[in-house]
C-alpha cells in the first residue's frame, strides 16, 4: 500500500470513529487506538505536504494562526421567528394554519429550540466547504476554520448502507422538493427541526428519504453549542485567572466560534445539532423526514422531535420539555411548532414580519423560592470583595442551589435584603445562580436584620476602599491579606505569565499553609527535598516543579511584568509599558507625566503602577527576582529590533498573508510603535491587507479614504 493509499485509509477511517463517538456516542475503538492512528496519519501527512486536505481529522485540532472573518452573502437569508410566552397564542396559531389550509390535514413539527449560535453549513459533493454565522441574516461570518474544529460536524459525509431503504436511490431521491429563496419559501428562515427516528414516519413522503443520497450541493443550518460540561470548566478556568465570566452557554459558544485561533475554539469542546436542509434537491416534502435523511448522511440531528396532528398534543409536548429540558446536556429555551409539508408552508405564505406556518414557544426563566440564612464575603487576587447569599438548599434547573452571587454592594442595596427572607433565586439560561428579588409573597413586618455590607476585609481585618469608577469594594492591604497572596502566586504563575504550569491552586495552598511560601519571590528559594514528601514518594514531581520554575527565569520582560500582578497591568499593557521603558529600574522612576505621553496609558493605570512601586515591599519582591535571574528588562535582540518608525500610527490588519502569521504582524506593529485595532474608523492610518482583504473592510476603507498597504509595502516600510 503506498502512502497516499493509506493517508487515504486513515482519513476515512479516523472520520467513521470520530462520527462514533461524537454523535453517536458508540466508540468502537479506546481512546489510544485513535490517537495512535491519528498520530500515524499526522506523520503521513508531514511528509506529504502536496497531499494537504482542509477536510483531512487532523486538522480538527485547530492552528494557532488567526484567521480574518469574510463577510458572506446567505443564499436563503437567515431570519429568526417571532416569540411568544402564553399558549393562547399557540393556540390561535394552530387556528390559523387550520383557516389558511381550509381545512387540508396538517403536521405540526414539534421540536426543541437550543439556545446557541445559528451556523449554516454548505456541502459540495459530500465535503464541507464554508460555515456562515446568521450574521444581520443577510450576511454572515465565514468561520469554517473554526467549525471544522468541532468534532460532531462532518467533514465529509456518510452514505446509507446497501441495508437502508431505498439506498439504490439516486441523488436526492426520486422524489426530490426544491426550498426556493424567493419570498415565501422556507429557506428565509432560521427554524429549529430535529427527528426522532424512533418515532414510526407518518407520511408518505418519508418513502424514500432515509436512504436517499445526498444532493450534489445543500445548506443544512444548525445550532452551536457549549454543553454545561464544557462550559463550566471555562467558567471555572476564567474565575481562578480572575477573568469575567460568561453569563451562559450561549454567549461563551458565540465568543468561542468567534476567536481568531481555531486552537482555542477546538479546546473548549463546542458541539452542534443539526436542524434544517435547504436545497434544490431535497429528499421529502416532509422537514421531519429530510432531516432523517440527514441523519443518516452522519449529521447530529438531535432526538427530540415529535409530529403532532392535535392542538392537545401539542400541548403535551410544551409540557413535557418545560420539565425535561432541565435533564438535557445543553441549554434550551423554547419549543418551535411549524408546519411539516413545504408545500402548506408556501401556501400559507408570510406576513411582512414572519411566517404564517411556525411559531417560536419561549419557556419562561425558572425560578424557585428559599430562604437567605446569611451573606458571606470572598476576597479575590485583585482584592475585590464579592458578597454571596447562603440560601436553604433549592433545586433549580436540575441542580440544587445554596449559593449565588450578589455582585457588588449597589446590587445588594437595591434588592433590600434581610436575613430571614424568603428570595426568588433564577437561573433560567445562566448557570449561575442570581437572586432576582425579595418574595413578596413572605414579607412581614417582623423581618430579620438588614443586610448591610461589611466595611473592614473578612480575611485580615483591614477597611476596605472604593476606586472612583468602579462598583467594588476592595481591601488594600495586598502584601498581607492571604487571598490576595495566594491569589497573586497563582496568576505569576498561570500560563500566560510565567507559565510554571506544576503548580496548581492545590498545591500553592498547601506551600503557604506549611510556611515555604509568602510570595512569589519565595518560589525560586524551594528545594527539592522541600516538596518530595515522606521517603521521597514525590521526588519526581518535585524535581519537575522546581525544573518548571528555573526555566522560568527565561520569560521575557513584558510577561514578567504582566506577573507581577500589578492592578489594572493586563497582557496588553504590559507590553506597552516594556516597550516604553525598556526595564523595570525605568519604569519603577517614572513620573505621572511621563505615563500620560504613553499612547493608551491613563491616569488609572499610571496612578496604579506609580502606587505599586512606591510600596517596600513591592520593591523588596523586584531586587529578589533581580537576583534569581528573572528578566527584568527587554532583551538586547529585542531592543535591537525596535523603531518608532510606526509611532502614532493606528492600523488594522485583514486578510491573508504568505510571509508572516497576522500574530506575527501584530507583533510587529507593537514592535515598531504602532497600534493594533480591529475596526476601521476615521482614526485609522491604514490597512495592512493580504489577500482575501474582507468585503466590508474594504468598502469601509473606500468611504473613509483610509489607504490599503499591501504586506510587501509594510515589510519595506518597516525595513
Amino acid at each position: 500500500m503506498t502512502d497516499q493509499q493509506r493517508i487515504q485509509q486513515l482519513r476515512t477511517e479516523l472520520h467513521r470513529h470520530n462520527h462514533n463517538y461524537y454523535v453517536l456516542n458508540s466508540p468502537t475503538i479506546s481512546d489510544q487506538e485513535f490517537d495512535a492512528l491519528l498520530r500515524e496519519l499526522q506523520d503521513l501527512e508531514a511528509h506529504h505536504p502536496e497531499l494537504f486536505d482542509p477536510n483531512s481529522p487532523t486538522q480538527r485540532v485547530g492552528s494557532d494562526l488567526s484567521n480574518e472573518f469574510e463577510s458572506v452573502e446567505h443564499q436563503y437569508p437567515m431570519l429568526s421567528l417571532a416569540n411568544t410566552y402564553n399558549r393562547e397564542e399557540v393556540q390561535q396559531f394552530y387556528e390559523r394554519v387550520q383557516e389558511g389550509l381550509a381545512g387540508e390535514p396538517f403536521e405540526i413539527c414539534c421540536e426543541l429550540k437550543f439556545d446557541g449560535l445559528s451556523i449554516s453549513l454548505i456541502y459540495e459533493d459530500g465535503r464541507l466547504q464554508r460555515a456562515v454565522t446568521r450574521g444581520d441574516g443577510v450576511r454572515g461570518d465565514d468561520v469554517t476554520a473554526n467549525i471544522r474544529t468541532i468534532r460532531s460536524i462532518p467533514l465529509q459525509l456518510e452514505t446509507p448502507t446497501e441495508s437502508s431503504p431505498d439506498a439504490s436511490h439516486k441523488r436526492g431521491g426520486e422524489n426530490t422538493y426544491a426550498l426556493s429563496p424567493q419570498k415565501g419559501g422556507d429557506g428565509q428562515f432560521d427554524l429549529f427541526g430535529f427527528a426522532d427516528e424512533s418515532q414510526s414516519p407518518q407520511s408518505p413522503s418519508h418513502e424514500g428519504s432515509l436512504g436517499s443520497l445526498p444532493p450534489s450541493k445543500f445548506e443544512i443550518r444548525g445550532e452551536v453549542l457549549m454543553p454545561w460540561t464544557s462550559f463550566e470548566a471555562l467558567n471555572r478556568e476564567r474565575e481562578a485567572e480572575e477573568e469575567p465570566l460568561f453569563a451562559n452557554p450561549r454567549n461563551a459558544a458565540s465568543g468561542t466560534l468567534k476567536s481568531k485561533q481555531p486552537s482555542v475554539v477546538a479546546k473548549r469542546k463546542l458541539d452542534a445539532y443539526l436542524y434544517y436542509l435547504l436545497g434544490e434537491q431535497l429528499p421529502a416534502d416532509g422537514h421531519y423526514e429530510n432531516m432523517l435523511a440527514a441523519r443518516s448522511w452522519g449529521f447530529k440531528v438531535s432526538q427530540h422531535m415529535r409530529k403532532a396532528s392535535t392542538l392537545d398534543e401539542v400541548f403535551a409536548f410544551i409540557d413535557y420539555w418545560d420539565v425535561e429540558r432541565k435533564n438535557l446536556p445543553v441549554a434550551t429555551d423554547g419549543v418551535v411548532l411549524k408546519v411539516n409539508s413545504l408545500r402548506q408552508q408556501q401556501r400559507l405564505g408570510m406576513t411582512a414580519k414572519s411566517p404564517r406556518w411556525a411559531i417560536a414557544y419561549k419557556f419562561q426563566a425558572e425560578q424557585a423560592s428559599t430562604i437567605l440564612h446569611e451573606v458571606t464575603y470572598q476576597v479575590g487576587r485583585t482584592g475585590a470583595v464579592t458578597p454571596v447569599a447562603n440560601m436553604e438548599p433549592v433545586q433549580l434547573s436540575g441542580t440544587m442551589v445554596k449559593r449565588a452571587t450578589l455582585h457588588n454592594a449597589d446590587f445588594m442595596a437595591q434588592l433590600d435584603l434581610h436575613i430571614g427572607d424568603h428570595v426568588l433565586v433564577e437561573k433560567g439560561g445562566e448557570i449561575i445562580p442570581k437572586i432576582v428579588s425579595v418574595d413578596e409573597a413572605f414579607i412581614t413586618d417582623h423581618r430579620g436584620p438588614k443586610v448591610e455590607f461589611i466595611t473592614r476585609c473578612p480575611e485580615c481585618g483591614a477597611e476596605l476602599v472604593r476606586y472612583e469608577g468602579e462598583a467594588a469594594w476592595y481591601c488594600p492591604n495586598d502584601t498581607g491579606c492571604p487571598p490576595q497572596i495566594k491569589g497573586r502566586i497563582e496568576h505569576f504563575v498561570s500560563r500566560r505569565a510565567m507559565n510554571i504550569d506544576t503548580l496548581g491552586p492545590e498545591t500553592i495552598d498547601d506551600f503557604y499553609a506549611r510556611g515555604l511560601i509568602h510570595n512569589y519571590a519565595d518560589l525560586y528559594e524551594l528545594q527539592v527535598d522541600q516538596l518530595s514528601g515522606a521517603n521521597d514518594s514525590r521526588i519526581r514531581s518535585a524535581r519537575k516543579t522546581i525544573q518548571a520554575i528555573a526555566d522560568s527565569r527565561q520569560v521575557p520582560f513584558e510577561r514578567v511584568l504582566f506577573a507581577l500582578g500589578i492592578r489594572f497591568v493586563g497582557e496588553n499593557v504590559a507590553k506597552t509599558l516594556a516597550r516604553s521603558f525598556k526595564s523595570i529600574d525605568t519604569l519603577a522612576q517614572a513620573s505621572l507625566d511621563d505615563f500620560l505621553q504613553i499612547n493608551s496609558i491613563g491616569a488609572a493605570i499610571a496612578e496604579s503602577v506609580i502606587e505599586w512601586f512606591r510600596n517596600d515591599e513591592n520593591q523588596a519582591i523586584v531586587q529578589r527576582l533581580r537576583g534569581y535571574g528573572v528578566q527584568l528588562q527587554l532583551s538586547e535582540e529585542s531592543l535591537a529590533q525596535q523603531s518608532d518608525r510606526l509611532a502614532g500610527h493606528t492600523i488594522v490588519i485583514s486578510g491573508v498573508f504568505q510571509q508572516h502569521s497576522r500574530d506575527e504582524y501584530k507583533a510587529l506593529i507593537e514592535q515598531h510603535g504602532g497600534k493594533n485595532t480591529g475596526s476601521i474608523s476615521a482614526k485609522t492610518t491604514f490597512v495592512l491587507a493580504g489577500d482575501n482583504m474582507g468585503p466590508a473592510k474594504l468598502e469601509k476603507a473606500q468611504k473613509l479614504g483610509v489607504p490599503i498597504v499591501s504586506e510587501e509595502e509594510f515589510l519595506q516600510m518597516i525595513k
